[in-house]
């Protein structure tokens, strides 16, 4: 997911391929193909629920595809449901990331004391506290600050350097990770970048990073 807008729309990966999860299984490339190709001549669409409860649908899955790394997802929380807004308000704070997959198996194969899921009907995804597979996951909040970031840079008024560590870590970056990112790389991008050199490599990058937070996109 590039985020949780204001919206409630967001993107994330439901199942991540040839992962071991904590079941002892692991999902295989095309193990959705034949699934999601019904739920399209069908015009049906697997449910979002909340922790796999059926009670509580909190929104719907708008795009849903594989491709090299996994199962991956466009949804959007319906937020004129309490549980809906609810879970928006949990992701976008980072209280839970975790996403987990509902199926029936069509076709697995043993693989020593584990298992090869090779073919799932899929039925649901959830928004989840503890996912089975660990890499899957909500993969970032669009928080207003980011926006600001993404904003300011397109408009040429990068922030400080301590707000946009401060950025990094609310993010989830370690501290002194955070810290080389931008006394480093990002202190040297907007310095060139005041100086009149627009056109390095560490600019580049962070201009074309801020457009994926552009509202057009």
């Amino acid at each position: 997911m590039k985020g949780v807008s204001d919206e409630g729309t967001f993107e994330g990966y439901g199942s991540i391929f040839g992962n071991l999860d904590s079941y002892g299984e692991k999902v295989m490339p095309g193990a959705f193909a034949e699934s999601l190709a019904r739920h399209r001549q069908e015009g049906s669409k697997p449910l979002m629920l909340w922790q796999h409860n059926p009670d509580e649908p909190i929104g719907v899955w708008d795009d849903l595809a594989e491709d090299g790394k996994g199962l991956k997802g466009t949804g959007r929380f319906v937020l004129e449901t309490a549980r809906g807004r609810e879970a928006h308000a949990l992701l976008k704070a980072g209280a839970i990331r975790g996403l987990s997959i509902g199926y029936r198996e069509v076709e697995v194969q043993p693989d020593g004391n584990n298992r090869l899921l090779k073919k799932l009907d899929l039925m649901e995804i959830s928004v989840v506290s503890f996912p089975a597979n660990r890499r899957a996951r909500v993969e970032a909040v669009k928080s207003e600050r980011m926006e600001e970031f993404a904003r300011r840079l397109r408009d040429g008024d990068p922030m400080p350097i301590k707000e946009f560590e401060d950025l990094l870590r609310e993010a989830g970056v370690p501290k002194a990770m955070a810290v080389q990112i931008a006394s480093v790389g990002y202190a040297k991008a907007i310095r060139r970048e005041s100086e009149g050199v627009d056109n390095t490599p560490a600019l580049r990058a962070l201009k074309e990073a801020a457009l994926a937070f552009s509202p057009s996109r």
